[in-house]
């Protein structure tokens, strides 16, 4: 049996390497608030969804990728895990070319749908998307190669690979946004260095490990971007649903409580979105076992990794929300925002720790359900909670006795719903699996 050191050994650095990336996602809204107050808050905000968005696509196509290439190698295809990883990295690169065109050409809707309105809001969120969609080929990279370093083994060099990305990250801003005062542009220059950083260091593990590049011939990458796409719904949608949600809430929020309650929506994504980062450092740090033993068709090590996956992700969401509840009245402070900006915050944060147990179950299923290639059901867990959320919003809001209060309540409740679907799902695999077993 699957031992739990051999689990750890994978996992915590992979928690650690998520946790970094959340802090990415706070560290550029701690130092634009501190420095332009609410409206750099609301600015943030709003133009985040976009650079999650690049992120999630490297994160979606590397991860796929490397689940891909795991199993082949677990397999022992001859040769095909080079053609898989070769497939992934030009799939990577086009991805880059597009989205970059498609940002810079499509800005100005975007911000509209985003929420933004003509004004210094509109203006200082262009600022600030058009230098991240600029420096796109960096983030889609360092997410997209980071995957390969882990399902290689390289668990620990991938932390430190995003640590020297997230210190780069941090110095940068200091210097930009404080120093000589570039505000959201110099935040956006400092985001996209940190990844660059990241990038070559993954680059460097990769070319030591020897797996190989060469450009497959037209047939075999396009079977593979079909296969990579396929299983890279489920990753993307895990990594870029709370921004989804984020897009959402923002709409609502502007049009229900104006931008104050953006900022105060603001300060409270930043916080949980390290949570959520977390659960899925969980998940996909038992992906590459997960995914090995699967091929190998060893399901009770397979089902032990699982089940230390539930375990680990219910710990660290009760020690998350314990937390946060009694430091909920400093939240809004440490990114600049005002006192009652602040007061909102420590008024509604409560409402989103109260289902945090219940999304990591939510994430260690859709975990599973990729890394066993189960597309379907990954795709139905993901893309649950943003379709509640929508349905919700065009009716809670609406009820008198509710108006903003509705708006409030709406996540809570999607991920109540998503995980009783996901309870439902993993229960009807479990026992396909053991009617399999039995026949």
């Amino acid at each position: 049996m699957a031992n739990r050191r051999t689990f750890f050994q994978f996992v915590v650095p992979s928690v650690l390497a998520f946790a970094l990336s959340g802090v990415y996602t706070v560290v550029d809204g701690l130092f634009v608030g501190n420095s332009l107050g609410d409206i750099g808050l609301t600015c943030i905000t709003l133009g985040f969804p976009i650079a999650a968005f690049i992120q999630a696509a490297g994160t979606g196509i590397g991860l796929s990728g490397a689940i891909r290439f795991t199993i082949l190698r677990g397999k022992k295809a001859q040769g095909e895990d080079k053609k898989c990883f070769s497939s992934t990295v030009l799939l990577l690169a086009l991805a880059s070319i597009l989205l970059t065109a498609l940002v810079l050409i499509l800005r100005s809707p975007l911000l509209r749908l985003l929420g933004a309105e003509d004004g210094a809001s509109f203006d200082l969120t262009a600022e600030y998307i058009s230098v991240i969609a600029l420096g796109a080929v960096f983030q889609i990279f360092a997410t997209g190669l980071v995957p390969f370093i882990r399902n290689l083994g390289g668990s620990t060099f991938a932390m430190f690979s995003m640590i020297a990305g997230f210190l780069t990250n941090i110095a940068l801003d200091y210097l930009f946004v404080w120093v000589y005062g570039f505000g959201m542009a110099g935040a956006a220059i400092a985001t996209i260095i940190g990844q660059a950083v990241t990038m070559l260091m993954a680059i460097l593990f990769i070319w030591k490990k020897k797996v190989g590049f060469g450009i497959p011939n037209l047939k075999c990458a396009l079977n593979y971007f079909g296969d990579i796409l396929k299983v890279s719904i489920a990753p993307f949608g895990l990594t870029f649903s709370p921004q989804i949600t984020t897009i959402l809430m923002n709409r609502y929020l502007m049009i229900y409580g104006g931008e104050r309650s953006v900022a105060v929506y603001g300060c409270i994504a930043y916080i949980t979105a390290i949570v959520y980062l977390l659960l899925q450092g969980v998940g996909d740090g038992s992906q590459p076992l997960i995914s090995r033993y699967f091929s190998e068709d060893n399901i009770p090590d397979m089902k032990q990794m699982r089940k230390l996956a539930y375990l680990t992700s219910a710990a660290i969401s009760v020690a998350c929300m314990v937390m946060l509840y009694f430091t909920r009245s400093y939240v809004g402070v440490l990114f600049g925002a005002s006192p009652e900006t602040n007061g909102d915050v420590s008024r509604y944060l409560p409402l989103f720790l109260a289902t945090l147990l219940f999304l990591a179950y939510i994430r260690i299923t859709t975990a599973f359900f990729y890394a066993t290639e189960k597309n379907g059901l990954s795709y139905l867990l993901v893309y649950a909670e943003p379709v509640f959320i929508f349905i919700l919003l065009n009716i809670l809001p609406r009820i008198p006795a509710l108006g903003l209060f509705g708006i409030w309540i709406t996540v809570p409740l999607a991920q109540l719903i998503t995980w009783g679907i996901s309870v439902i799902a993993k229960r009807q695999i479990d026992r396909k699996a053991l009617n399999t077993a039995c026949n």
